[in-house]
């Protein structure tokens, strides 16, 4: 793929295997412009632009998001090494980077099972990346969207690798603020919620706004407004409606750099001293 700073496109997308009649790459895509703050080499210039404009709002952006992704191996250490899951679905997985839910558990426990689910068909090209997990365990996707929970849980693929009888972390990481309160995110999370047995775990991640008064919710959230999904931070009680009726994990719904942080990882210093999210993991009674 080419350089994230050469201001060219994914050549790779040129692949007759790649479904480029539903890549449009002049609307911004949340997994792209995550992509190129996380680093990577998967986006276009639409995606930069915004990427670059939420920079410009938050210079904190580029450390926050790692900070976010941090939370997301933390978390899923903790489900693999300690609460004994040996099955995820993730959605809104994004672009394949380094330290991915199967990497991270199945380095934990070789027999995990993952099943990766994004919106996004340049996620989709890259999948091949995500089926080189331990031989043991079983790694898969699919492409379907978070606003139709019912397609996800019904997929031969999803039925494929996990078996809704048994415990499920059901990952939803920096995915649902991008879920409008017209698309009835509360409703969406609970179907995914009651599909799953007692003992199942709920990983979830959300923008916030509620660090940074000196920034207006119109001002942050304008970079994507043009993009395939507008962005909509919620507040730290509008977050924590996610997990209603199951048990939080301690130390609960905090900010991603306070939850459960190894002292033997790197803490980067975050521009601001916020890395603008939410992180919470909940068990099901």
């Amino acid at each position: 793929m080419t350089d994230s700073d050469s201001g060219t496109d994914p050549p790779a997308l040129a692949h007759p295997e790649a479904p480029i009649t539903r890549i449009n790459p002049h609307i911004p895509h949340p997994a792209r412009i995550y992509d190129y703050l996380l680093g990577g080499k998967d986006h276009f210039a639409s995606d930069r632009q915004a990427a670059e404009a939420l920079i410009k709002v938050s210079p904190g952006t580029r450390e926050g998001v790692r900070a976010h992704r941090a939370f997301l191996g933390r978390a899923v250490r903790y489900l693999a090494a300690e609460a004994g899951i040996t099955q995820f679905l993730d959605i809104g997985t994004g672009i394949p980077t380094q330290d991915n839910t199967h990497t991270i558990a199945q380095e934990i426990v070789p027999k995990a099972r993952v099943a990766y689910v994004d919106n996004d068909p340049i996620v989709l090209v890259h999948g091949r990346a995500l089926l080189t997990g331990d031989p043991a365990g079983m790694t898969d996707m699919i492409e379907a969207d978070l606003r139709q929970p019912e397609k996800i849980l019904t997929d031969p693929t999803v039925r494929r690798v996990i078996d809704f009888t048994r415990p499920v972390a059901v990952i939803l990481a920096g995915v649902l603020h991008f879920i409008t309160d017209e698309e009835q995110p509360y409703e969406l999370v609970e179907q995914l919620k009651a599909a799953v047995p007692a003992g199942s775990h709920l990983l979830l991640s959300h923008i916030t706004l509620d660090f940074a008064d000196q920034v207006s919710r119109e001002e942050f959230t304008k970079p994507y407004d043009n993009s395939s999904a507008p962005m909509v931070p919620r507040t730290h009680d509008e977050t924590l409606r996610f997990f209603a009726g199951w048990d939080l994990v301690d130390p609960g719904l905090v900010e991603v750099v306070t939850w459960r942080p190894d002292p033997a990882e790197y803490q980067e210093q975050i521009p601001g001293g916020h890395a603008w999210a939410y992180g919470g993991l909940a068990i099901k009674p």
